[in-house]
């Protein structure tokens, strides 16, 4: 257990890949929250990986069960609801108690639940060392080419 922690704070590397110390912010909620969220994080963060920035994962739509119990702005309630279109946004930033505050200020400010859900995890993201691999046959541009040209 305790290399498993030394690890995820000091992280790890082979020939191609650093792998580095990050959290991951994860929050669900409607659809039509998202870009709201998004576009005010980005204000004091880049979510940058690599060479590109604004870096963020959003999931499929799903649905979201719950009942409403004694406390909530809507009061208590027997049925058991199910939202359509809730989906789960996942970004990385660096261990950073100061910044990770902030971005748990905006996710709260500018969601529309009273209680989002948001959980926060330290996990290893990858970085490539710089290798010249221009050549591997498996990557995109030596293939069908970018996605965005399909």
């Amino acid at each position: 257990m305790q290399s498993h922690l030394k690890i995820l704070e000091s992280g790890l590397s082979i020939p191609a890949l650093k792998m580095q110390p990050f959290w991951r912010i994860s929050f669900s909620g409607p659809h039509e929250d998202l870009d709201r969220i998004f576009e005010e994080m980005i204000k004091i963060h880049n979510f940058e990986y690599g060479k590109t920035d604004r870096n963020a994962f959003v999931s499929a739509a799903g649905l979201e069960y719950y009942r409403p119990m004694e406390g909530t702005p809507t009061g208590a309630e027997n049925d058991l609801r199910k939202r359509p279109n809730i989906v789960e946004m996942r970004l990385a930033i660096p261990p950073d108690e100061s910044l990770l505050k902030s971005l748990l200020e905006i996710i709260y400010n500018f969601h529309s639940y009273y209680e989002p859900p948001i959980s926060v995890e330290p996990f290893l993201r990858s970085a490539t060392t710089g290798l010249d691999d221009s050549d591997n046959p498996y990557r995109w541009w030596n293939t069908v080419g970018d996605w965005k040209k399909a």
